[in-house]
């Protein structure tokens, strides 16, 4: 779970109790079981967004954490939070998936690439942006195939990428 605006509290039978707020991230695997529940308990609207990506394989145990991210180590540049257990994120996950935010001042502009066999799915968090001639408004998402993205801001934009192996269609 990404959030946002707002908090979100979760607890499990792990004994996990943790709270966060924007730009915070928290991470679950169910694995071979756990109950959990998922609360706003603050005073303002939440607004997150919840993520789910199927495992490598089955039978890992459950596992919990969150991550507080710095909000300026995402301002015009690529934070990325979360990667497989190769990668270099600070949250690691047990699929070939990384996930990137950015926070892009007006006119400012950040390139994306997205390489041979890997995809990518953008989600245009806040603000608008124009990306290869193409514009997103808020919460506007868009499919990314073996291309190189630039992507400018046309308002002051925050933006979620999950980059990934390349799946083949059925």
């Amino acid at each position: 779970s990404y959030v946002v605006d707002g908090e979100l509290t979760h607890g499990d039978t792990m004994g996990n109790r943790n709270t966060i707020s924007r730009g915070h991230v928290q991470y679950m695997s169910a694995g071979t079981g756990v109950y959990h529940s998922e609360h706003n308990l603050g005073d303002s609207t939440a607004r997150l967004l919840q993520i789910w990506i199927i495992p490598d394989k089955k039978g890992y145990k459950p596992a919990y954490g969150d991550y507080r991210f710095n909000w300026d180590d995402r301002k015009n540049k690529w934070l990325n939070i979360v990667s497989s257990k190769d990668g270099d994120a600070a949250i690691k996950i047990n699929q070939d998936a990384n996930f990137y935010v950015v926070e892009l001042d007006e006119g400012k502009e950040i390139d994306f690439q997205v390489g041979s066999n890997r995809q990518a799915y953008l989600v245009q968090i806040e603000g608008n942006s124009t990306i290869n001639n193409l514009e997103l408004n808020e919460r506007d998402a868009l499919e990314i195939i073996e291309e190189d993205i630039l992507i400018k801001a046309d308002k002051k934009s925050h933006i979620l990428v999950i980059e990934m192996k390349k799946q083949l269609k059925w």
